[in-house]
């Protein structure tokens, strides 16, 4: 186990390189340590001369990230293992000993309720409870809700009757040689007076973990044939117990999804990313039923992608519980290294773990639920930043600080373009007002100088229009209606609304790097406005670019600023996909309605106008489409076959609405899936 420590002194990388031959070739995990000698970041490596050298080159070179971990380093250390299998068990153990400071580390976004059996007592009892697991307890879940968990239980002990009662409450019930309630009413099998012996009621405990386990089927089965065989032998006393404890099992199985036909066991993992931060969004499916659900929010502390963040998320998930592990584990990319993380999960486990992308049917309909659910967990984590007043004004001011305004910006502007390979260029304006988004200001432009594919040329076109329009709401209102007194007025005295374009923005953001902004700029200039400050978000490393900068202002990751640009920026983007998504529905609409008889423009808009969408329209039946004014049966029956020859899905991705993406959750209190 060789290890290259250098001197405390050391300034920079390079002063610590180890020499490029001293490092073994075999699989390993290395360790980078500050001048304080503290672990700040642990990695594993099938080669590690190939690995470290990667760190050891040009800064400039490397992610903003990784070069902020190595120029923190003071040295560097290695330890070699034998297989691949065991340098990810060591970077495990590693991660979960030093807490590095430049390790991604998953934290829950809320805390999510288990339902426990503590298998480790004499009598077990089943009771729910937070926080992290004790050993010699069975958990099932985690769950969204307490009150759901405590009301499937409620129904289950009529079936299940095991010990639900606090340790105080067991030991009185034994002193006095009375049960609780529970006893009498027969929803426990009170083993604390004696009722049953200690054996007996472990295996009602067992029946009940096998069943919340997800094998229902035979208990199902064995209920309803004593149930018949009871009501044969004309104890109909028994029998309609039994099918009472039968409808209790169907309830409580009712409150739970099945959105997996085959009563598969698996994990399904989403992840939603920015350059920033990753949230992950776990759904526990059991026997086909969802069993519980869980999220967290991580900062992105390298420049791992997709693939590596899902590796090192299932190493931290599974490595530490072995007994979660399912037999299948979904997910949105495949880790580096597939085969060594199914070789350890499967020794953890016992038995074979696949990982897999989920590509057709009820798994990768419900891959994209969770993806959704995670995109929502992202959006709402960076957003509880802007439900606190202090929390805003702190972002105002370091932008202020940061950008060397002259005032706080209370009014953002943001904009942004989008098109597709050049057609349906359109871009969108979104509005900040006190780090709160102003929607009923949000506008939508649709390009028309400007012919391909020219981001550069689109941002002048819009930011050109932007501000001419303000010119001239000021140039109309710089009298006063019945004074003499000048100024500009920024309300219809005839509405009382504010007029649409007639606010300057404190800060015009727009999505891009310097050739944005350098456009941005010139547009201002060549209306003579100079009172409009102008920067350029670059989504790549979050850099903030300003007009004729060689340097980008770079602000702190943790920075509330960069958090409420970022946010700003992301809003605009949304905005702009939306806008052009609907203006490619249109488009897909007329052109399909091309060919169609007798079909004219003004008939075509109606249609459009009618359903909304070529997806809505495709839904449509042909008496459905003869209702609306103007197309009569024959006509509909032409449309209807026009619009079925296309492409079944192409209307999919046409439906974007501007006020953001559906969101489809699974509630598991519930098990109904939502729309929101």
């Amino acid at each position: 186990m060789p290890a290259r420590p250098t001197p405390r002194t050391s300034r920079g990388p390079l002063s610590y390189r180890p020499e490029p031959g001293s490092i073994p070739t075999q699989p390993g995990v290395y360790r980078f340590r500050d001048a304080q000698r503290r672990v700040i970041y642990v990695g594993k490596a099938k080669n590690l001369r190939a690995r470290l050298s990667s760190y050891f080159q040009d800064i400039a070179n490397l992610h903003q990230r990784t070069a902020s971990m190595v120029t923190t380093a003071a040295s560097v250390e290695w330890t070699v293992v034998g297989t691949e299998v065991e340098a990810l068990q060591l970077e495990y153990s590693w991660i979960k000993e030093y807490d590095p400071r430049f390790n991604v580390k998953y934290r829950d976004d809320k805390s999510y309720p288990w339902l426990a059996v503590t298998l480790g007592e004499e009598f077990p009892r089943v009771m729910v409870g937070r926080g992290a697991k004790r050993k010699g307890t069975r958990y099932f879940g985690p769950y969204s809700h307490a009150w759901a968990i405590r009301e499937t239980v409620d129904i289950l002990l009529r079936v299940f009757p095991m010990r639900s009662c606090s340790n105080g409450v067991f030991k009185r019930s034994a002193q006095v040689g009375r049960p609780c309630l529970l006893g009498y009413i027969d929803k426990c099998s009170a083993p604390c007076v004696g009722q049953v012996s200690p054996e007996e009621h472990r295996e009602i405990v067992e029946d009940f973990c096998d069943f919340m386990g997800g094998q229902t089927k035979p208990f199902i089965r064995r209920i309803e044939k004593e149930m018949y065989a009871a009501s044969e032998a004309l104890d109909f006393e028994k029998a309609a117990r039994l099918r009472d404890d039968l409808g209790a099992m169907q309830r409580a199985l009712e409150k739970q999804a099945v959105v997996l036909g085959d009563g598969a066991d698996a994990d399904v993992v989403a992840l939603a990313e920015d350059p920033l931060e990753v949230a992950v969004q776990v759904f526990y499916v059991r026997g086909g039923r969802i069993r519980g659900q869980r999220g967290w929010v991580a900062d992105r502390m390298d420049e791992g992608e997709t693939p590596e963040l899902v590796e090192n998320f299932l190493l931290q998930l599974y490595a530490g519980d072995a007994d979660s592990i399912p037999r299948e584990v979904l997910v949105p990319a495949l880790p580096p290294d597939v085969e060594t993380l199914e070789e350890l999960l499967s020794d953890l486990r016992g038995s074979r773990v696949r990982i897999r992308v989920p590509q057709r049917g009820d798994k990768r309909a419900l891959a994209e639920t969770v993806a959704k659910n995670a995109a929502q967990s992202l959006a709402l984590h960076k957003t509880k930043r802007a439900s606190d007043l202090t929390t805003r004004n702190r972002a105002l001011e370091e932008i202020q600080q940061a950008l060397e305004l002259d005032d706080v910006p209370l009014r953002i502007e943001c904009y942004d373009v989008s098109n597709l390979q050049g057609t349906e260029v359109v871009a969108s304006m979104v509005v900040f007002e006190d780090g709160l988004p102003r929607k009923g200001e949000y506008r939508k432009f649709v390009i028309k100088g400007v012919d391909g594919q020219n981001d550069v040329a689109s941002m002048h076109e819009v930011i050109t229009r932007r501000f001419r329009r303000l010119l001239d709401e000021q140039a109309r209102s710089e009298l006063k209606p019945g004074t003499e007194e000048s100024g500009p007025m920024l309300v219809d005295p005839e509405t009382g609304r504010p007029r649409k374009f007639a606010y300057a923005p404190g800060l015009v953001v727009v999505d891009g790097g310097p050739p944005q902004v350098a456009a941005a700029q010139r547009a201002l200039d060549e209306l003579g406005i100079d009172d409009v400050p102008v920067c350029g978000l670059a989504k790549r490393l979050e850099e903030v670019w300003l007009p004729s900068e060689e340097d980008p202002v770079i602000l702190a990751r943790s920075s509330e600023g960069l958090y409420l640009l970022q946010r700003i920026r992301d809003e605009a983007h949304r905005f702009a996909i939306a806008h052009h998504r609907n203006r490619r529905s249109k488009s897909m609409v007329e052109s399909v309605l091309d060919d169609v008889p007798g079909l004219g423009e003004v008939r075509r808009r109606t249609l459009l106008k009618h359903f909304g969408s070529l997806k809505k329209l495709r839904e449509a039946e042909v008496e459905q489409i003869a209702q609306v004014p103007g197309i009569g049966v024959r006509t509909a029956e032409s449309i209807k076959a026009a619009v079925s020859g296309g492409r079944a899905g192409a209307g999919g991705a046409a439906t974007g609405r501007p006020d953001g993406p559906t969101v489809v959750s699974v509630n598991t209190a519930t098990g109904e899936i939502e729309e929101e």
